[in-house]
């Protein structure tokens, strides 16, 4: 049998896939007036400022202006439920 066929098969990864640095409402909550990439980085909740993708888990209480590359459907409901805006940012 020929050699190709003795080695197991690995998987396939992606060369174009994008890694989203993913912050969470509940770690939002704790910031006032606005938060960018360049503020979550400064303190230390991610490590580059480069696609950050805000989730839903957690509640805010109060409106923020959040600038993110993506977020979820569950975060941008709770940010205008609560007042505040979610703006997209492009890297």
């Amino acid at each position: 049998m020929p050699i190709i066929r003795r080695i197991p098969k690995r998987g396939f990864k992606n060369p174009f896939r994008v890694e989203y640095a993913v912050v969470n409402l509940k770690t939002l909550e704790k910031f006032d007036g606005e938060v960018t990439p360049q503020i979550l980085k400064e303190k230390g909740i991610i490590k580059t400022v480069e696609n950050v993708k805000v989730l839903g888990d957690g509640a805010i209480s109060k409106p923020l202006t959040i600038h993110a590359a993506k977020f979820s459907k569950s975060a941008l409901k709770k940010i205008e439920d609560a007042g505040g805006k979610a703006i997209t940012i492009d890297n």
